[in-house]
């Protein structure tokens, strides 16, 4: 059983209507082998604010639907705290993952990650940013 916790890409493509058969498969392959599949409210908010602001209902309720089935990862103060420390260690070393007076969501992703789980996954559109900090990998490198 492997811990996946789902950044704002994949949970994006998940909560669409008409969602690509190769990430449906793939989400579905994960419920049946007992997988655990984690949504950050970090991500829950970064993909529910597009979703409201293009008038996308549908994939709304999806989302609620997903945030329902799925375990929900609240933000807990020690998880901004341990974003903070890590978003200045990666800018100190001349490796930012968004521009500075971004709030940085893959930050916010990866301290979550890493407060609430001792292994864990960040299934992501993004491995480059969130691999600087824990294991992220594209879904479809993720069997």
């Amino acid at each position: 059983m492997k811990i996946l916790v789902l950044d704002s890409g994949p949970l994006g493509k998940l909560a669409h209507p008409k969602a690509k058969p190769e990430i449906s498969d793939w989400f579905e392959a994960r419920i049946l082998s007992g997988d655990r599949l984690i949504i950050p409210e970090i991500c829950d908010y970064e993909v529910r604010r597009e979703l409201l602001r293009a008038g996308l209902h549908e994939s709304v309720s999806r989302l609620d639907s997903l945030k329902l089935s799925l375990e929900f990862l609240p933000i807990r103060a020690q998880s901004m705290l341990l974003a903070a420390d890590l978003w200045a260690k990666v800018r100190n070393a001349g490796m930012p993952t968004a521009p500075d007076l971004a709030l940085d969501g893959d930050v916010i992703v990866a301290a979550q990650t890493l407060d609430a789980f001792k292994s864990a996954i960040v299934v992501t559109d993004n491995p480059k940013h969130i691999s600087r900090f824990v294991d992220a990998r594209e879904y479809f490198d993720i069997g």
